[in-house]
């Protein structure tokens, strides 16, 4: 982003929060014993006792919550105040659930693996949070926090401390239900800065989904992009900074909804293109119009000032001068033997984190 680019607050909150995940993510990918699909395992690890690596999510939404006696999955969800993807915490190795199907009576306990993993993740909220002080300035970051924790006290909502896994058509919303606030949630100025951007980003995507017939998620990432005359499927992941396949999901499912249209693209072989439909076109407009009539109700609702103050805190660490990235991306150069060396340092960061059910990355690997 530079200084002159007027940018909307999801897209503010997106980019900081998927920034974080980032950092974080490689830090525990780095420290932790692991496995994955395709770059294999720690050298000298037990593929036996080596869990599937998977991101920040699944620790907010399943093993932060699980102590060494664990507890039922009604409680999990209860305390994680969101759902979590069970049966892969169960085959990656970090959870053992007893009986097998999940019901709500059943009984989870983290493996051995699991709780290694939990003496790992734990620390890392501060670690990272260090690091952005050290990078951005510690009067940033505090008062980065000030602005997300007087907001999310505001908001009256029982949220979870990260986004949702999307669901059917890449929406955040689970239910028009929250659950009531666990007794033992702690106070909102103590959570990790992850959390309270998920929170005051997931409260926005909340309330576009309740007036948009498209999930903010798809709206960012892939309308915003696209207009009448195409764009090849195959650079989308590159534009947009998501993987592969939320490109496809949101492809398809913008397809079968006829917002958008999917043909073979002239001169370019086999590849595919999308184009907006004339439907597409009107949720593109919707888009652009939905945000901003957001973000103008939550200044009359919370105060411009608070509002306007976010949003500066947020962009300064977005901010770069011309044909510059911003410092965001000064944390998210991968350790040599990480699995994200392979594909490259992202040029853009999502417009919203597309956490999928393999893993919770927030660009959807």
């Amino acid at each position: 982003m530079t200084a002159n680019t007027p940018v909307s607050l999801p897209t503010l909150l997106s980019h900081v929060l998927v920034a974080y995940t980032i950092e974080f993510d490689n830090e525990f990918e780095h420290q932790m014993p692991h496995r994955t699909t395709h770059y294999g395992a720690t050298p000298g690890a037990s593929h036996a006792d080596t869990p599937w690596l998977v991101s920040l999510a699944m620790y907010a939404n399943c093993m932060q919550h699980i102590g060494e006696k664990g507890l039922t999955v009604a409680e999990l969800e209860r305390l994680a105040r969101t759902k979590t993807n069970l049966d892969g915490m169960r085959r990656w190795g970090y959870v053992i659930i007893e009986p097998n199907p999940p019901r709500p009576s059943s009984r989870i306990r983290p493996t051995p693996a699991g709780r290694k993993a939990q003496e790992v993740w734990q620390p890392l909220f501060s670690v990272i949070e260090q690091r952005w002080q050290r990078r951005f300035g510690s009067a940033q970051i505090d008062s980065l926090r000030q602005s997300l924790s007087a907001l999310a006290d505001q908001l009256g909502l029982n949220l979870p401390d990260c986004l949702p896994i999307l669901h059917h058509g890449l929406f955040s919303r689970e239910s028009d239900h929250l659950p009531e606030a666990p007794p033992e949630a702690i106070r909102t100025a103590d959570l990790p800065l992850s959390a309270l951007l998920s929170r005051v980003l997931l409260a926005f995507a909340l309330e576009f989904e309740r007036e948009s017939e498209l999930s903010l998620a798809i709206s960012a990432n892939i309308i915003r992009l696209l207009d009448e005359k195409g764009m090849l499927i195959r650079d989308l992941r590159l534009l947009a900074g998501i993987s592969k396949e939320a490109v496809s999901m949101a492809t398809g499912y913008l397809e079968d909804r006829s917002v958008g249209m999917v043909e073979l693209a002239p001169s370019a072989g086999s590849s595919k293109l999308i184009r907006l439909t004339p439907k597409g076109q009107t949720a593109q407009n919707s888009y652009h119009y939905r945000i901003g009539v957001i973000e103008r109700r939550w200044q009359a609702r919370f105060g411009k000032d608070r509002i306007l103050a976010l949003k500066d805190s947020l962009a300064a660490l977005d901010d770069a001068p011309a044909g510059q990235r911003s410092l965001l991306f000064g944390g998210l150069e991968p350790y040599p033997d990480g699995w994200r060396a392979s594909v490259g340092k992202p040029d853009v960061l999502p417009d919203y984190p597309m956490v999928l059910h393999r893993g919770g990355f927030p660009d959807g690997s």
